[in-house]
């Protein structure tokens, strides 16, 4: 016997409930057919549907053919409640998608094609209502085709003739092959066509007076086959419950192997964590009544008890992870508890009904004391209010409703977080990237295990994944993005887990600083049908929310419209609709995920969020020196930060940040095309840009044009400013001399120096620190053609140095030689060249060799002419002078 996992789904008051009663009844299941208006169905078990006579949690039932069985599961139509039905998908072998004769492809409709779609499930359609009066038949058909899919075929005639056949080989090119050879197509063929959704069959019917139904089930039992399934154990979590003793129930498919009793599973938790509990229970459910049995086979779809951690998407041993679902709620609420009832002691609980419904999302937001609820619409309000007080007994009321925004970023960036109190030590390099919209948070690693151990790279992911990281413009949860670990460092004393997590944490934060944001809002794809003489009216509404849309369809009398707009425009224009077009115009809205927002400045003005003042979600590192732990801003991270920034951030040609450099000195490397991250420090630190303070950082092609403005090449005298101290410090032979005699060090440099100026001809300026010699009042002496300057009490060299760049730079072009890095960063603002010890080092040795190779040359040049002395034909005037 086949056994099937067949998901049944709707657009609300289709009659879904009532063909899955008259299936049931048909097929022995049940003794008498219950209605939706009577509040008796076999699967609306709940008092809230019956009250309602709407399906709002997905149940099962079993149903036994001669040859088939069908697990049902029975999915809610309405669209508050999308997501219940949406995690159902995820383990259907078939789906029946249930069409209204009357009201035809409703908005919903289209959005459950969508989602069969994209989860690759094969599909039967049952057309029902066709007993009502104003249903068309053929109209419904030819609405189908255009609507869904032209590979929607009519298979409720009685015997199958050659248009029928003709009709389902033009559905696939190996149908068309078989019934030109054949003349007909073997049901196998068909079976195989519809399992690749290449033919959709359909049935017209009335579910009520069970006119169809036998048919449809008998198609069900012909058309079907059953999936092949592994022998290694697999099962896919899709449902977490409790039942009336308040017994945790994990509702799950196997989809491997063999699952039994005291079964011993492991599994990850919500935090990465590997997780191995005992299987106490297996429960097979069909309605509300469930009987116990010792083991399920693969396509079994069951409840079982004992697993507490478990979560809807749970793969188990050889099924892997659900894939991230589509629909999201777009509504956020403010929930207000009674206020007899503590805000915290009010979370835990509804942090249960969190854990069965994933999509409905409980937020606790600290700064304000406040539980926020994230909702599809208006029916759950008042759903989840009753059923808050029925679990909890708690009467709760709720705010006004806003939508619910997300942020993301518009280019890559490397996010550092740092976390070093005294006797803990972490630091964490993250590379973000922005990802197509809808692809959601996906986390990796990048990095060597001989920079950051294994073991402390999963701990990093571990962190990225456990929290729900709010974004900088509006404190939204983030989304779209690709967070990788690329480099980091532990301590081998001092580092524990929790430091981890901290520097994760802040790097997350630090690298959303310094990105350029971008609010998204959800948005709706739609399709307007109104009178072709309002369709202006129309368009002019369309314009002003913002929406993007196609030109006007004409359909006889009426002009289709079809587009995307934001939810926050159009949410309420379906009543518009209908009053000015009298009752002729018709919107259908679908979710079509988040998109830039329409109206970030007004939207971001009336939040008002200020992410300085979110304590709970510091961008700030945490450094040690002297003993003591000290905040350093996250704009200020990269001078403190003890590893590099990766190179890769943006992968970009040389040519891209190449800065021109004069030649006029051929010993200058051009260094500052070389260190893009000092130019992303210069141009977020003291670039003259004026943009959105929210957006910390350009892309590293506008830095490097920035950079090329704030350092124009100047022709005519050049200077050069020597750090006399910083020198002779970082070159080793003067750094030996200065150990024994600091003195001797200094006359050394300036000897060298003198040397260096006769043959670059330059101005050249050599500063000694002098700021802690009291009373000193500055000085400066002439040492050859080099000018030799101490600086005054309180005055260090930087400061002097920094000074003087800013008047010289304006006029002339000015090198400073020094290896000080924040130095350098300011001296690249103030419009000079950076050189570092280690080239100025090369420069001097490159000149030696020069006056090396000329005295050589001048020597030669005497020997070849005697006693006649030294000629200086065709030798400058500077170069006889320094001969």
């Amino acid at each position: 016997m086949k056994r099937l996992a067949i998901g049944i789904l709707a657009h609300v008051d289709s009659g879904k409930t009532t063909l899955s009663e008259g299936m049931l009844y048909r097929s022995g299941e049940i003794r008498r057919l219950g209605r939706v208006d009577h509040g008796d169905t076999f699967l609306d078990t709940h008092a809230l549907e019956r009250q309602r006579g709407i399906t709002i949690f997905s149940k099962q039932a079993m149903l036994r053919l001669p040859e088939l069985e069908i697990t049902l599961l029975d999915t809610p139509g309405h669209v508050d409640f999308s997501a219940e039905m949406e995690r159902t998908l995820q383990v259907l072998d078939y789906a029946i998608l249930v069409i209204s004769g009357t009201d035809g492809v409703q908005s919903h409709t289209e959005t459950l094609w969508k989602l069969l779609k994209r989860y690759s499930i094969p599909t039967f359609l049952f057309i029902n209502k066709m007993d009502l009066s104003g249903t068309d038949r053929h109209a419904l058909l030819t609405e189908l085709k255009e609507r869904l899919s032209s590979a929607i075929v009519d298979f409720s005639a009685g015997e199958k003739d050659d248009a029928f056949y003709e009709q389902a080989a033009l559905c696939e090119e190996s149908l068309l092959e078989e019934f030109l050879e054949n003349g007909t197509v073997e049901n196998a063929s068909i079976c195989r066509a519809i399992i690749r959704r290449k033919l959709f069959p359909c049935w017209f019917g009335s579910a009520r007076k069970l006119e169809g139904v036998d048919e449809f089930l008998a198609g069900l039992e012909q058309y079907t086959e059953a999936p092949r399934y592994p022998e290694s154990f697999g099962a896919q979590v899709f449902k977490i419950a409790v039942d009336e003793q308040g017994a945790r129930l994990t509702y799950l498919k196997v989809t491997g192997g063999v699952l039994k009793v005291r079964t011993q599973l492991s599994y990850r938790n919500q935090a990465g964590e590997t997780v191995s509990e005992k299987i106490s229970q297996i429960r097979i459910y069909s309605g509300h009544k469930f009987q116990t049995v010792d083991c399920a086979e693969a396509g079994s779809i069951c409840a079982v008890t004992g697993l507490s951690q478990t979560q809807c998407g749970t793969g188990i041993g050889v099924a892997g992870g659900a894939m991230q679902p589509v629909l999201e709620p777009v509504l956020t609420y403010r929930l207000i508890p009674p206020a007899e009832v503590d805000a915290v002691m009010a979370l835990e609980k509804l942090r249960i009904l969190e854990e069965e419904d994933p999509q409905l999302q409980i937020i606790w937001n600290s700064r304000l004391g406040e539980i926020h609820v994230q909702l599809m619409g208006a029916v759950q309000l008042e759903i989840l209010s009753r059923l808050i007080a029925e679990r909890f007994g708690m009467e709760v009321q709720f705010g006004k409703g806003s939508i619910a925004y997300k942020e993301t970023i518009a280019a890559p960036v490397e996010g550092v977080g740092h976390y070093e109190p005294l006797r803990h030590y972490a630091e964490v390099h993250l590379r973000m990237e922005p990802l197509p919209r809808g692809s959601g948070l996906q986390f990796c690693t990048d990095c060597r295990e001989e920079i950051l151990d294994k073991n402390w790279q999963r701990l990093v992911l571990t962190h990225l994944q456990e929290k729900t990281h709010l974004g900088v413009l509006a404190g939204a949860p983030i989304t779209d993005m690709r967070i990788t670990v690329v480099s980091g460092k532990a301590h081998l004393k001092h580092t524990e887990g929790g430091d981890f997590r901290q520097a994760t944490y802040r790097g997350v934060r630090q690298g959303l600083r310094m990105a350029e944001s971008v609010l998204l809002e959800p948005w709706f794809s739609f399709r307007l049908e109104v009178p072709s003489e309002q369709v202006g009216r129309a368009m002019s509404d369309l314009q002003r929310m913002d929406a993007v849309f196609t030109s006007p369809e004409l359909q006889g009398d009426m002009s289709v419209l079809t587009g995307r707009a934001p939810v926050s425009a159009m949410q309420d224009y379906a009543g518009e609709v209908t009053a000015y077009t009298q009752g002729r115009g018709r919107l259908s809205c679908m979710p079509d995920g988040y998109d830039r927002c329409h109206c970030t400045e007004e939207v971001l003005a009336e939040i008002g969020y200020d992410p300085d003042h979110d304590t709970e979600n510091p961008a700030d590192s945490v450094f040690c020196s002297h003993g003591a732990g000290f905040l350093v801003k996250w704009d200020e991270v990269p001078l403190h930060m003890h590893l590099p920034y990766q190179k890769d951030i943006q992968e970009e040609s040389e040519e891209d940040f190449a800065v021109p450099v004069s030649r006029g000195y051929s010993g200058y490397g051009g260094s500052l095309a070389e260190d893009k991250e000092l130019m992303a420090i210069f141009e977020r630190t003291y670039g003259k840009i004026r943009r959105d303070e929210r957006s910390a950082l350009h892309t590293q092609r506008e830095v490097a044009a920035e950079v090329q403005k704030a350092v124009p090449q100047k022709l005519g005298k050049e200077y050069l400013l020597v750090d006399g101290y910083n020198i002779i410090f970082a070159w080793d032979a003067l750094k030996k001399l200065a150990e024994e005699n600091l003195e001797a060090a200094r006359h050394r440099l300036i000897e060298i120096l003198e040397n260096y100026q006769g043959i670059r001809r330059c101005e050249l300026i050599v500063v000694f620190d002098a700021y802690r010699v009291k009373g000193n009042p500055g000085s400066s002496e002439q040492a050859g053609n080099i000018h030799v300057v101490y600086t005054k009490e309180a005055e260090t060299a930087d400061t002097y140095i920094e000074r003087v760049t800013h008047e010289l730079s304006r006029d002339y072009r000015v090198r400073v030689a020094t290896s000080d890095r924040l130095e350098q960063i300011i001296i690249l603002g103030n419009g000079a060249y950076r050189m570092s010890a280690s080239e100025f080092y090369e420069e001097i040795r490159q000149t030696d060799r020069e006056i090396q190779e000329f005295i050589q040359n001048e020597a030669l040049r005497a020997k070849q002419i005697g006693a006649g002395g030294i000629r200086y034909a065709g030798i400058s005037e500077n170069q006889k002078h320094d001969a």
